[in-house]
């Protein structure tokens, strides 16, 4: 093996885990490969989910003016036969310029970017199969950090016509009237939403009785009505045993017997590690019973000088929340004194129309635990900047502790909740009461002074009597 083909840390996948902790193995002064087999860097972030969809969202808020009803009133209509090409302008500058800095990031780091199909040769040796032929690598430490794949359940018929999955949707070659959506988890909910705003029919079908289980209930109702109310239609308690063509699109039979017919059907009903080509068994590594790569507290495989990181090894599968496994994970294998661990408190992002976010307890979480807690709401209806923006139907919501007021978690619904929810997120990391929230000066007009009025709220609660916000 050539001088130049030992790494002290060989990268699997250059996605937003690979990237990252490739970078800061590089930062501290190692040696860095990053395999890719893919044309293009990002994995499926940049490529086919998360930059693509949260920038056909926007698309679809600009396009079908769902935004300006509230405020002017005017209703639009959309323009037959649009394909998703026609509101993705943007989407490819937006993945253009990040597969660029993506490559300008390896670069600056002087990591080596090796094109091909990496499988194991043992724990250590990787060998990498592209248009020039094999090459043999070896890494002191390696990463693997390969993403993961949508599950396609062995009956249903995947043409990428009328079926598709979550990585091939955005491949229509036009919007169709209407669409069923297999799946009530995040990426069916924001698919979902996003085409019943741009007038699609959606018909949401999962095999449980609500959407989004892991959300504050509360907040899963809210989710729900605003669907309802953009016109979706939603069938619970169900799930597809026969999926085929017709002549309109698509028949999907339920397990109850009922019939549903649509010109398009998005399965997305689970993920996958995307390790397929790997030989993980050579390297004496094997993926669990949920489909994933095992790891113990600081992503470390079964095989000590091999780590693995992000969508690989399942829940919570978030690009934030990769990127910072990755940098802990090359921190460890290294002995970095440098970043130990992901903090403690994570943001949960959900795209959907309205937007969510969540960090923190529940109140199901909380009464399951058996915590004591209060709940201290605002809403944007009474907030300027709620009215502002033209959404109404907003809320936060803060949980904290009847004892001493510590806040205890806090769950964001509506226009910017992504963004709204770090104010609560930094407060809980810091072990904050909401008196805080009280003490702040907020902006003005700004939809983050409802975390004073939720606050105020939650004190009212807790004396037992309600006041008004504002």
């Amino acid at each position: 093996m050539a001088p130049n083909d030992n790494f002290d840390l060989i990268v699997i996948g250059c996605g937003p885990a690979g990237e990252k902790a490739g970078a800061q193995a590089a930062y501290f002064g190692k040696r860095v490969a990053v395999i890719e087999r893919a044309p293009h860097m990002g994995g499926s972030c940049i490529n086919t989910g998360t930059v693509p969809s949260k920038t056909l969202r926007e698309s679809a808020l600009y396009f079908s003016g769902l935004k300006q009803r509230g405020l002017y009133g005017i209703d639009y209509s959309l323009k037959e036969n649009l394909s998703v090409q026609d509101f993705m302008h943007h989407e490819r500058a937006v993945v253009e310029m990040e597969r660029q800095r993506i490559l300008k990031n390896l670069e600056l780091h002087h990591i080596e970017l090796v094109r091909g199909q990496a499988n194991f040769e043992d724990a250590h040796r990787v060998a990498v199969t592209g248009t020039n032929g094999t090459r043999q690598l070896r890494g002191e430490i390696i990463l693997i950090a390969t993403g993961s794949k949508p599950h396609r359940p062995p009956e249903i018929a995947f043409d990428d016509i009328h079926t598709f999955d979550s990585d091939t949707f955005l491949q229509l070659k036009r919007i169709p009237k209407s669409l069923a959506v297999i799946g009530g988890g995040v990426i069916g909910c924001e698919y979902a939403s996003i085409f019943v705003a741009l007038g699609v029919e959606v018909t949401l079908v999962d095999g449980r009785d609500r959407l989004l289980p892991f959300l504050d209930a509360e907040i899963s109702e809210r989710l729900g009505d605003r669907f309802t109310a953009l016109g979706m239609r939603f069938l619970f308690n169900e799930r597809p045993v026969k999926v085929e063509n017709s002549s309109s699109g698509v028949r999907l039979s339920m397990k109850s017997g009922k019939v549903l017919e649509t010109e398009a059907a998005l399965f997305a009903a689970g993920r996958r590690a995307a390790v397929d080509g790997l030989a993980l068994e050579k390297a004496g590594l094997a993926i669990n019973d949920r489909g994933y790569v095992p790891v113990d507290d600081n992503y470390r495989t079964s095989a000590p000088n091999i780590y693995a990181v992000g969508d690989v090894i399942g829940f919570p599968a978030l690009a934030s929340t990769s990127m910072e496994q990755g940098r802990v994970a090359v921190c460890h294998a290294f002995g970095f004194q440098y970043k130990q661990r992901v903090a403690s408190m994570l943001p949960m992002g959900i795209y959907t129309i309205p937007e969510i976010s969540a960090a923190g307890e529940t109140e199901e979480s909380c009464k399951e635990k058996k915590i004591d807690y209060c709940v201290g709401r605002a809403h944007y209806e009474n907030n300027a900047r709620g009215h502002i923006m033209g959404d109404t139907a907003g809320m936060v919501k803060l949980i904290f502790a009847r004892a001493d007021r510590k806040l205890l978690g806090v769950s964001v619904i509506g226009e910017s909740a992504t963004e709204l929810i770090h104010v609560g997120l930094m407060a809980l990391d810091a072990g904050k009461s909401i008196d805080e929230f009280i003490q702040q000066v907020f902006n003005y007009p700004t939809l983050s002074e409802m975390y004073k009025y939720a606050a105020y709220d939650g004190l009212g609660n807790l004396a037992g009597h309600k006041l008004r916000e504002g």
